[in-house]
């Protein structure tokens, strides 16, 4: 029988409720295990990356594929950062084997911002609509036991969106409110999205900011973690939780982002796993990570995974923790990887109650 299998079949408890008592900090039967899936999910599918993209059924379909053939606690509508750009007009292109991007930025200056109107994510054939059909789809279908997702984009990384990243960064610096004004625009076309997808059943949103690791403490205290702060306050007010997802270096800015209010937070691999741990954690957050998905994933062999699985579990102590890469699984990692995987929490709180 398959290891994944065997994972099943000795839980104690459902993924769902693994997942949030560990954010929460509650007891668990074990590690949730909880990687973020995109490339993986749509080439075991059999799908182009256009199609997994462009097609909230695909999508949610090639969810729960993944969910059926490993054992993974939570599953996630994140497919790519250009949604709320392409409802605010933007041309976005669609790749056959990559993500959707901008053609060119909908916002150049100011008067490009006050022709914007505030979409309703709802709209009928709009790209919100879509993402929010994939919750919809993923909770009808397994959301009472497993951590079904939402996904937005946090303020920041959406103006890095929808102006080209490079603009934007020198928009902050040559007109600072300008920037603001943007990310004020922005902050309330997230939280209606987030809004949209705790409505259908979402128990947890994430939320991608990873623009933000390329900026200092001060730029990010001033641009970044404000309209964060309001985009988690939104999310708890409508009884939801929030994962805040910035990937890269952000060694400099755990303290910063330990201030965000989100209830887990990421961790690349580029980051000290126990700096983070230290950070986030007295704070009330959960964290999650921090393989080197390279490394530890795609080109590791199967023993190797598991240990350095084991390795981030004893280092956190397997509280107010959730298994994962610090960024997206590759969609090359052989299957005997994963399955090395998924099963290393068990042999972790085997090992736990041994000792």
């Amino acid at each position: 029988m398959p290891t994944d299998k065997v994972l099943k079949r000795n839980s104690t408890m459902d993924s769902r409720s693994r997942c949030v008592a560990a954010i929460r900090g509650e007891p668990v039967d074990r590690v949730p295990v909880f990687p973020l899936i995109m490339h993986a999910a749509q080439k075991r599918h059999g799908i182009t990356y256009r199609q997994f993209a462009g097609d909230g059924s695909a999508l949610a379909e090639a969810q729960l594929r993944f969910h059926d053939a490993f054992a993974v606690d939570a599953v996630t509508v994140c497919s790519d950062a250009f949604r709320i750009t392409g409802d605010l007009g933007g041309t976005i292109v669609f790749p056959e084997q990559s993500p959707p991007y901008a053609a060119a930025p909908v916002v150049r200056n100011a008067a490009d911002l006050t022709h914007l109107r505030r979409p309703d994510p709802r709209r009928p054939g709009s790209r919100m609509a879509d993402r929010i059909a994939s919750v919809e789809q993923l909770v009808r279908s397994i959301g009472s036991t497993c951590l079904a997702c939402g996904w937005v984009d946090m303020p920041f990384a959406e103006a890095c969106s929808v102006c080209g990243v490079s603009e934007f960064m020198v928009l902050i610096h040559d007109d600072p409110p300008l920037a603001h004004h943007l990310l004020e625009f922005l902050t309330e076309i997230v939280k209606d999205f987030a809004l949209a997808q705790v409505s259908v059943g979402a128990p947890l949103i994430g939320a991608g900011d990873s623009a933000a690791s390329l900026i200092s403490g001060s730029t990010y205290r001033a641009f970044a973690l404000p309209y964060e702060q309001r985009v988690c306050a939104a999310v708890h007010e409508a009884g939801g939780m929030v994962k805040l997802h910035i990937c890269g270096n952000t060694q400099h800015l755990l303290r910063d982002i330990a201030a965000s209010g989100a209830d887990l937070m990421n961790v690349d691999h580029m980051v000290d796993l126990s700096a983070a741990r230290d950070a986030y954690v007295p704070v009330g957050a959960a964290i999650k990570g921090n393989l080197d998905p390279v490394a530890d994933l795609l080109q590791a062999a199967p023993e190797l995974c598991r240990e350095r699985c084991l390795e981030c579990m004893k280092i956190t102590g397997g509280s107010r923790y959730l298994l994962s890469p610090g960024c997206e699984v590759p969609a090359h990692t052989p299957d005997e990887v994963l399955h090395a995987f998924c099963s290393a929490p068990t042999v972790f709180a085997s090992q736990s109650r041994v000792a």
